[in-house]
C-alpha cells in the first residue's frame, strides 16, 4: 500500500443513494475533521472494483476509512450462498467488534466502485482514539452495533445439530455467550440440514458439526477448538508468567483486569466460558451507576473486555482452571487445554452458578427445555410458547421482562408471599403492570410433564394450601440462588460452609500451618487464607451480589495486590516499551494517565 501527501477528500454530509441506511447508529459517517485527524497517521491507496480488502475467515489488523468510491460487505464470498449484507460510501469506515478483539473476520469487504481508502494499523488507532474520546466512542458504539447486526443476520459459521443434543446446545451457548456471529441449522426441522450432510459425507450420528466458509468442517468440536477457529484467544503454546492471574471474567474480574493492566502489571484474564460472567446473561441492567437508560450485560462485558485489552491485559477464553498450587513465592494455576500460568498474585473472581432445580423428571428435559440464563439465544428457542420463570430475585425479574417482549405468556413462580421481598422496586412495578406476565405467589415446582424429551407442562404446588395443578409451558427459566465455582480449588484456600471463599480475618483464622508467619502483616480485607491470593465478587463469602459491588471489589483487590507486592521482594514485570512506568504505549501525551494504585 503506497501512501501520498494529498489531503483526503471531504466526506459528504448526506448519505449516498446506494448505501445501506444507518438506522441503528452502526454505520456513522466520520466528519471531515475526524478523517483529517486520522489521515495524519494513515496511508491512502486506490482500490478497484472486485478488490478484496477484508476476507472472511482471515485476520485483519487495519482500520479502513472510505474516501471515495464504495465498498460492499459480503457473506459467503465466492460461494453459491454469497449475499451482500451492507454497502458503504465515502466517510464511512469498515470493521466490527472482532477487529478490536483480534478475531478473524466474519465477512468479506469487496470494492464495489473504484476510489480511495485510508488504512490505519489497529494499534495506532488505539493510541489516536485515546486522544479523541468522541471518536473512540463513535467507533466503539458502531462496532458493538455491527456485531449485534451480524449475529442477528446469522452471518459467520454454521452449527448443524439436533435440538436434543447436549453438544449442540453446548456449542450454541458458547457461541451466544461470546457474541459470535453464527447460524444454527436444526437437524430435525431444517431442510438445509440433509443437503449439507450429504455434501460433506457426514452421517447424522456424527453431528453436531461446525461449518466455516463451506471449506472447513469440525465434527463435534470442543469449545476450545471452536475458539481457535475464529481467533477468540491467541495460541497458548507454552507456560506463561505474569504479575497477576485473574480467574473469572465477570464484572469483578474485568474490573480487576482493567485496573491491574492500566497500572502496569502484566495481567492474564482467564475464563472457562466467556467474558461477562453471570452479568452477561442479563438482558438489561437498569440500576447500574452511570447508565440512566440501562445497559445489557452483554454490552457491559464487551466494553469491559475492550477496556482491559486497551491496557494490554491478555484475555483467554475458554480457559477452565483445574488447580491452584503455591510455588516458591508464587502460584501456579493449571488450565484445561491451556497449560499452566505462574504468577506472583492471583484474584479469584469465578463467580457462582445458578442452582439446579431438583424436582422429579427434570433430568429428562433439562437439556432441551430448562435454562439458567435469559438472553436472545434462549428466547429464540421458545418465542411462540408460554414459559415459566422460577425465582424471586433481580435476575428472575430481569428475565421476566426480557422474555415478556418475545413470548406470548410468562408465568413467574415465587416461593414466598411477596414479590418485592428480594426484588428491586423498579422491577416489581414493571412486572405488575405487564399484560403478558402472570405472577404466582407461594408457588413451587414439584414435577414436570414431558413428551419426546421436551417439556409440556410443570406441576405447580401452592405451598400454603397444598393444591397442585399442571401449568402448560414449553420452557422453564430457573434463578433460585447460586452455588460458588470453587470445586477446582479443593482444600487449597479456606471456604465457608457453603463453599464460598473466605477473606480477611476469617480466612487468616482458618489458614493452615504457619503460612502467615513471617509476612509482616495481617491478612488484607479481600485476601484469602493464602498470602497474595485474593477473592472478589460473587465467589467471595459475604459479598453483595450486585454488579456494581463486584466491579468495586475487583478494583479494590488490585489495590491490595499492590499492598502485597509492596511487602515482597519480587520484581513485577513492566511493559517493554517503558521499563520505568506502566504501559507507556497507551499513556496520554503531556503527562499520561494517573497510575497510582490508589487511583
Amino acid at each position: 500500500m503506497a501512501g501520498d501527501d494529498r489531503p483526503p477528500e471531504a466526506a459528504p454530509d448526506e448519505a449516498v443513494s446506494f448505501e445501506t441506511p444507518d438506522l441503528y447508529g452502526a454505520y456513522p459517517r466520520l466528519s471531515q475533521a475526524q478523517i483529517a485527524f486520522l489521515a495524519e497517521h494513515a496511508e491512502r491507496f486506490r482500490v478497484e472494483p472486485g478488490q478484496v480488502l477484508v476476507r472472511e475467515g482471515e485476520g485483519c489488523a487495519e482500520f479502513l476509512v472510505i474516501l471515495s468510491g464504495s465498498i460492499e460487505v459480503v457473506e459467503a464470498h465466492g460461494t453459491p450462498d454469497e449475499r451482500v449484507l451492507r454497502v458503504h460510501g465515502p466517510g464511512r469506515f469498515l470493521g466490527e467488534l472482532g477487529l478490536l478483539q483480534g478475531q478473524v473476520a466474519f465477512y468479506t469487504a469487496r470494492v464495489r466502485e473504484p476510489g480511495e481508502v485510508l488504512s490505519l494499523p489497529i494499534d495506532r488507532l488505539r493510541v489516536l482514539v485515546g486522544r479523541d474520546p468522541i471518536l473512540g466512542d463513535l467507533i466503539l458504539r458502531a462496532y458493538l452495533g455491527r456485531r449485534a447486526l451480524l449475529v442477528g443476520a446469522g452471518a459467520g459459521f454454521r452449527i448443524l445439530g439436533s435440538r436434543y443434543s447436549p453438544d449442540t446446545r453446548r456449542l450454541r451457548e458458547f457461541a451466544a455467550r461470546n457474541r459470535l456471529p453464527h447460524r444454527w441449522i436444526d437437524l430435525e426441522a431444517d431442510q438445509e440440514a440433509e443437503a449439507l450432510l450429504r455434501r460433506f459425507s457426514i452421517p447424522p450420528e456424527e453431528t453436531p458439526i461446525v461449518i466455516w466458509r463451506d471449506q472447513r468442517v469440525l465434527r463435534n468440536p470442543s469449545n476450545a477448538e471452536l475458539a481457535r477457529l475464529i481467533g477468540l484467544s491467541p495460541p497458548f503454546t507454552e507456560e506463561r508468567r505474569s504479575d497477576l492471574i485473574i480467574v473469572g471474567s465477570g464484572p469483578a474480574g474485568l474490573a480487576a483486569a482493567v485496573y491491574s493492566a492500566s497500572e502496569g502489571l502484566t495481567t492474564d484474564l482467564m475464563d472457562a466460558i466467556a467474558t461477562g460472567g453471570q452479568a452477561s446473561t442479563s438482558s438489561l441492567i437498569e440500576n447500574y451507576f452511570g447508565f440512566p437508560t440501562g445497559i445489557s450485560g452483554s454490552d457491559l462485558a464487551a466494553r469491559g473486555e475492550l477496556q482491559a485489552r486497551k491496557f494490554e491485559a491478555r484475555v483467554w477464553v475458554p480457559a477452565e482452571a483445574t488447580s491452584l498450587k503455591p510455588e516458591e513465592g508464587a502460584y501456579r494455576i493449571t488450565f484445561a487445554e491451556c497449560g499452566d500460568v505462574v504468577a506472583h498474585t492471583v484474584v479469584l473472581a469465578t463467580g457462582a452458578w445458578y442452582r439446579r432445580l431438583e424436582v422429579p423428571g427434570i433430568e429428562r428435559v433439562e437439556r432441551t427445555s430448562v435454562y439458567y440464563a435469559a438472553t436472545v439465544y434462549e428466547a429464540q428457542q421458545c418465542s411462540a410458547d408460554p414459559v415459566a420463570v422460577v425465582g424471586g430475585g433481580n435476575s428472575a425479574g430481569q428475565a421476566v421482562l426480557f422474555l415478556a417482549q418475545r413470548v406470548p405468556r410468562v408465568h413467574l413462580l415465587i416461593r414466598g408471599p411477596d414479590l418485592g421481598a428480594k426484588m428491586s422496586r423498579y422491577l416489581v412495578d414493571q412486572i405488575e403492570r405487564h399484560p403478558r406476565v402472570n405472577v404466582l405467589l407461594n408457588s413451587e415446582v414439584r414435577g414436570v410433564v414431558e413428551g419426546d424429551d421436551v417439556l409440556r407442562a410443570i406441576v405447580v404446588e401452592n405451598n400454603r394450601t397444598g393444591e397442585r395443578r399442571n401449568l402448560v409451558v414449553r420452557a422453564m427459566f430457573v434463578f433460585i440462588g447460586t452455588r460458588p465455582r470453587t470445586a477446582w480449588l479443593g482444600d487449597v484456600v479456606a471456604l465457608d460452609d457453603r463453599g464460598f471463599v473466605l477473606t480477611g480475618a476469617s480466612a487468616q483464622a482458618r489458614a493452615s500451618g504457619t503460612v502467615w508467619e513471617g509476612q509482616g502483616r495481617t491478612c488484607l480485607g479481600l485476601e484469602t487464607s493464602l498470602p497474595g491470593v485474593f477473592a472478589a465478587g460473587d465467589v467471595r463469602s459475604g459479598s453483595v451480589k450486585r454488579v456494581a459491588s463486584a466491579a468495586g471489589e475487583g478494583a479494590m483487590a488490585v489495590h491490595q495486590v499492590h499492598e502485597h507486592l509492596g511487602h515482597t521482594t519480587v520484581d513485577v514485570a513492566r511493559h517493554p516499551d517503558d521499563p520505568e512506568a506502566p504501559s507507556g504505549r497507551f499513556a496520554e501525551p503531556g503527562g499520561g494517565r494517573n497510575t497510582s494504585p490508589a487511583n
